[in-house]
């Protein structure tokens, strides 16, 4: 009797385990899983800053047409440190450079004009206008990336803005791919009469890498017991194994036989859907088999749906 696809479904992932962790750089963990919460070691941004090039004021010093001096200048990377800003002056600051003391306000340069020494305020101001302030972002010790996400280049940023070099990620899985059937030629090979074209093989690969895993490609194994149980022992070597074709009723689908023998244990075979239903799903001790049917569709909506 075919298993539902919801219960093939909870079947799997219940049956599924963790690999081990390991430690690489932030070049190498794109689309890798972090093994490990992250927390901001301080806060974000580490002071407060001008949002843009202009000048540092006080806003109650501001209404437009007033006049103020200007003193100093804190360009980005720069320290404020000695800087303030007093009644009636203002400090010309650069985006990114640390608000000085004093400071509740940066007037952007276009809504200014100097004359005779003098800024000029042309535009209306409030306290807090343009200023970003310490911690706005993420405040020290928030949880910044859950163990479990998928790492993009966003989370990268991130971890680059807190300092990070290394993070801990899950082992990308290797996982072995393997198409059978006598009728099987590879790609760039004579296709002859009765012939067809393993592409499986790549789909599957493909599908592989883009979530993170490193594929193994084992080839095609012909439909006898001898080729089958080579390349299956060879397979079960990785982390998990996905064979195309060889699971329905035919004379020659020798797969989930030559499986049992290999003392994969069969968790379910046959799934009602369709396309789809001759899907089968074993473990050899903690290693996922996924036994897909052959035509290219299928093997491709049972991998997005199961795999």
């Amino acid at each position: 009797m075919a298993l539902s696809f919801e219960s093939a479904r909870s079947m799997i992932l219940e049956k599924m385990t963790t690999l081990p962790c390991e430690s690489s750089s932030l070049l190498d963990i794109v689309g890798r899983v972090l093994a490990a919460d992250i927390r901001a070691p301080w806060d974000l941004p580490r002071w407060n800053n001008s949002a843009m090039d202009g000048f540092a004021v006080r806003a109650e010093d501001c209404f437009s047409g007033q006049a103020l001096r200007i003193d100093g200048y804190l360009p980005a990377g720069s320290s404020a440190s000695g800087i303030s800003v007093e009644p009636g002056s203002a400090v010309r600051i650069m985006t990114g450079a640390p608000a000085p003391a004093g400071c509740d306000a940066i007037v952007p340069i276009e809504e200014t004009e100097e004359k005779d020494g003098k800024l000029i305020i042309t535009g209306q101001v409030k306290r807090g206008d343009h200023l970003r302030l310490q911690g706005e972002d993420v405040a020290q010790g928030e949880l910044v990336i859950p163990a479990g996400t998928v790492l993009r280049p966003a989370e990268i940023n991130m971890l680059a803005s807190f300092g990070y070099q290394n993070v801990t990620v899950i082992r990308r899985p290797k996982v072995a791919i393997l198409s059978t059937g006598d009728e099987l030629v590879e790609p760039g090979e004579d296709v002859g009469p009765g012939q067809i074209i393993n592409s499986n093989d790549y789909s599957i690969a493909a599908a592989v890498s883009e979530l993170g895993g490193e594929p193994i490609l084992l080839g095609i194994a012909r439909d006898d017991r001898k080729s089958l149980i080579a390349k299956l022992t060879a397979g079960l070597q990785a982390d998990a194994l996905i064979t195309t074709a060889g699971v329905s009723m035919g004379d020659r689908d020798l797969v989930c036989e030559v499986l049992q023998e290999l003392e994969v244990e069969r968790q379910f075979w046959k799934v009602d859907i369709k396309p789809g239903r001759p899907t089968a799903f074993g473990l050899k001790e903690s290693t996922p088999v996924f036994s897909l049917p052959g035509n290219p569709v299928s093997s491709m909506v049972t991998f997005e749906e199961f795999v």
